[in-house]
């Protein structure tokens, strides 16, 4: 993959990111600011979710109050490089845990 293949798929997960945050019906407000190459989640108890492009690596790095992950692109889907865990499943899990409620992107 070269830079600009990168950037593309990295610009849609970032859409997509945020349209399903949009489309979140829950109790609790999700907000998602995107700056540069950085989207952050902010929640109401004040924790935020950091997620980032690390060009060099070809990376995006997801940083939550439970730690940080590294995901690289693997057959067309976004894959924690030491775990194996989709990006999805550890996103939903993260913002679940810190909005205090469901939060599912299905």
């Amino acid at each position: 993959m070269n830079d600009s293949e990168f950037h593309r798929l990295a610009d849609g997960l970032w859409q997509t990111i945020e349209e399903r945050i949009d489309n979140h019906d829950g109790e609790t407000d999700i907000d998602c600011e995107i700056n540069g190459g950085v989207l952050t989640l902010s929640f109401e108890n004040g924790s935020k979710i950091i997620i980032n492009r690390q060009e060099p690596l070809h990376q995006v790095w997801l940083a939550t109050k439970k730690g940080g992950y590294h995901f690289e692109l693997r057959n067309d889907e976004w894959v924690c490089d030491r775990s194996g865990e989709r990006f999805w499943t550890l996103l939903e899990t993260a913002c679940t845990e810190q909005a205090g409620e469901e939060v599912s992107f299905r």
